[in-house]
Parts: C-alpha cells; sequence; structure tokens
C-alpha cells in the first residue's frame, strides 16, 4: 500500500475495505485456484478463484469421477457425480484460499454466466462465505436473486461497454440491488473468452477505456450512484503506466490476468506457464469458442491444428448424444449442440491439458502485451511490487557536441 501511496496511484475501496488497486483475473480451468488467489490477498489485493471444473486438482474428486460408463442412465449418474464433486472442490479451494490469505485482502469467486452448473457454483461459494462473486461470459441479470441471502457479499459482473453497464445497473435496480463494483473488459487486449458478439468487433472503439469508462461514470453520475459503484479496468494492462492511466480516466483499479498466470505461485504446470510467458502478440490468435464468443489464445500446436480444419468440422456439425465428459460444463456448447457457427472442441479436455502442462493437446489462454518480467516466471510479491512502481526514466542516449 506504501508503494501505491508512493506512485500516486489510489487504493480500491470495496466491501469497506481499502485494497491495492489491482484484481487478479479468474482463470479456468484451475488455473486461478486457492494457491494463487489466497497469496494475491495475502498481500492486501483482491484474488480471484476460477469456479469451473476444479475437481482437477482434487486426485480423490477426479478418481470419483473418471469412469464414464455407457448408457443414458450411466450418463446422468456421471453427470450429477461430477457436478457434486466440483462443488466439493469449490468449498475446498475456498477454505483453503481463506487460510492462505489469513485475513487480508479480499477473495472472490469467477463463474462465467455461461456454465451449466453457474447458480449452484455462486450458491456454493456464497454458503461458504465468498467476499465476491464474479460473472462474466454473458449478462448475470439474475445474480442479485441468486445471492439475495448473502446481502454482505460483493457482486461483480464484468461488462465491455456503457450500454451493457447501463442495461445491467437498470435491471439490477428493479431488483433492489446495485453492483458493488463493475469490471470493464477490452476484448481487443483481454485473453480467453472476450466481451464481444463477434471476432469482427474486437477493435469497435466503443470499448476503448477512453470512451467505456467516461461514458459509463456519466450515466452513473446521472444515476447519482457515481461514488457506490467503482469500475475495474480489464485486458492489456501491464504496468505502473497502464494502471495510472486507468485511474487517470475514472477508474478505481486494475484486474490483470496473464501477468498473475505467470507467478511461482499460479495453480497452473510450470510448462503452462512457460507457454504463456514466451508467447508473444504474434503468436496470439482469434477463434469463436464452443461457447459461441469470441476468444484469444496462443496459436499452439493443438490450436493450429483445430483452425485448419474447423471449417471442415463445422460442415459436419450436428447434436451429440450426450457431452463428451458427460457433465455439459456448458449451457450451450457448440460441440455437443450441433451449433455449426460457433467452436467444434471440447473445451475442458483442451483447457486440463493446457493446465497440466500439455503443450501438444492444451488450449492456452493469453491477453495481448508484453509481460512485466518478461518471459521469466516470478512470485506474485515482485509482480505485484513491479505494477506499483513507476519505472525509471529512460535516460538520454544524446552525443554531446565538443
Amino acid at each position: 500500500m506504501a508503494l501505491a501511496g508512493e506512485g500516486g496511484l489510489k487504493p480500491l475501496r470495496l466491501g469497506e475495505r481499502s485494497l491495492l488497486p489491482i484484481v487478479q483475473g479468474g482463470m479456468g480451468v484451475g488455473v486461478s485456484a486457492h494457491r494463487l488467489a489466497g497469496s494475491v490477498a495475502a498481500l492486501g489485493a483482491m484474488g480471484t478463484i476460477s469456479s469451473v471444473d476444479l475437481r482437477r486438482h482434487h486426485p480423490d474428486l477426479m478418481a470419483r469421477t473418471r469412469d464414464l460408463a455407457p448408457g443414458e442412465a450411466a450418463t446422468q449418474r456421471a453427470k450429477e457425480d461430477i457436478n457434486a464433486a466440483n462443488l466439493e472442490a469449490l468449498a475446498r479451494e475456498i477454505e483453503a484460499a481463506r487460510r492462505h490469505a489469513g485475513g487480508r485482502g479480499l477473495l472472490a469467486i469467477n463463474v462465467m454466466r455461461a456454465v451449466g452448473e453457474y447458480a449452484p457454483s455462486v450458491t456454493r461459494a456464497l454458503e461458504c462465505g465468498i467476499d465476491a462473486v464474479v460473472v462474466g461470459a454473458g449478462l448475470p441479470l439474475d445474480l442479485p436473486e441468486l445471492a439475495q441471502d448473502h446481502p454482505r457479499a460483493l457482486l461483480v459482473p464484468i461488462l465491455s461497454d456503457a450500454r451493457g453497464v447501463q442495461l445491467l445497473v437498470r435491471k439490477w435496480e428493479r431488483r433492489k440491488r446495485l453492483p458493488d463494483a463493475i469490471v470493464i473488459e477490452h476484448p481487443r487486449f483481454a485473453g480467453g473468452h472476450l466481451g464481444a458478439a463477434k471476432i469482427a468487433d474486437l477493435a469497435d472503439p466503443r470499448f476503448d477505456f477512453e470512451n467505456v469508462v467516461p461514458q459509463s461514470l456519466a450515466f452513473l453520475r446521472a444515476a447519482g450512484i457515481e461514488k457506490e459503484i467503482p469500475l475495474i479496468a480489464a485486458g492489456g494492462i501491464r504496468c505502473f503506466e497502464d494502471i495510472a492511466r486507468v485511474q487517470s480516466l475514472g477508474a478505481a483499479a486494475a484486474q490483470l490476468g496473464t501477468p498473475f498466470a505467470v507467478t511461482h505461485e499460479c495453480d497452473a504446470h510450470p510448462e503452462f506457464k512457460r507457454v504463456l510467458a514466451q508467447a508473444r502478440d504474434e503468436d496470439l490468435v482469434e477463434f469463436t469458442s464452443v461457447a459461441g464468443l469470441p476468444a484469444r489464445a496462443v496459436a499452439t500446436r493443438w490450436l493450429k491444428g483445430y483452425l485448419k480444419a474447423e471449417t471442415k468440422l463445422q460442415s459436419v456439425a450436428h447434436v451429440k448424444p450426450r457431452c463428451t465428459l458427460a457433465f455439459d460444463c456448458l449451457a450451450q456448447c457448440g460441440l455437443r449442440d450441433g451449433l455449426a457457427a460457433w467452436g467444434q472442441f471440447c473445451i475442458d479436455t483442451q483447457l486440463a491439458a493446457a493446465l497440466r502442462g500439455d503443450v501438444k493437446k492444451g488450449l492456452f489462454f493469453r491477453g495481448v502485451g508484453q509481460l512485466p518480467f518478461g518471459d521469466q516466471i516470478r512470485s506474485v510479491r515482485e509482480l505485484l511490487a513491479r505494477l506499483l512502481t513507476q519505472a525509471e526514466p529512460t535516460p538520454s542516449l544524446g552525443v554531446t557536441a565538443g
């Protein structure tokens, strides 16, 4: 906090707490679990666990859900067992993160609106006493109802433009609830699933922080609630100067994903971190996910092969009798539901491969921009210190005459 003050950055005030103006974004499958989120919170920032398929961090739960027998009844049992195992893993991860944080900072759970177990995941996290629920990949218009028995829990939607902010706030006002903060994620720079309708929209100027932050603040100011809803800018934030810039526009804090994914404390395999750290912007590719959303990832061997075959796979898309892994991770899935314009692969399988460091088969989501330490893997403490410290001015290289 002293570093933030020295550099002129303002703290993030959220839930009656004063935090570092840095939020660690949620990253699944299993990339941001208890170790990363707890480490970030322990240093006075907001750490985030991703809710997606957390059983993969627990060998006993994986063993319990390994077999998939034939037949409709067996598939239904497998689905129920996997969902139950993931909810148990969620509770374990929240408790472990809380112990790691030691009462400092703030702990959040990130739940994609597009996942099949969205509502049960939100409910279980709230029952476990999570500080905040962050929801992206869709408009969480029903989140106030899901959290109505937990009035002290912070509710934080992820949106990308001022129109989305206005729509959600007005809908929530009718439910007698306001967001406790709003993450404004720029789809041109973020990693993973992106908040635009299609790939062609990613560069739309309406998503630029210089537009969406002032426009959103103007709406909140006109509604008399500007001071109640801090905005958190996300996407392409890489240094102190980026944080200072978004604060100068009116944002209260910045959210980062990829820089935290390449820390020692990140819950993923070292090979996962190496792939992200060594990737450059020219190594990234945008494509349509099985969730029907644009996505950004490293163009690895598997992804290049998939994209080469994508048109052919989409031409033969058809409804499948069951989900590849039985548990229907997404509410709507291009592969399972035969949606020809959407992705045609099992996203849980590919993300799980990345989590365990399988470079040949993994899908490695990554955001745009050079990382704070280049291709080095450093600690969360070092990352936060770098983000809170103004860069030294570059000395002049001019030649003195005479």
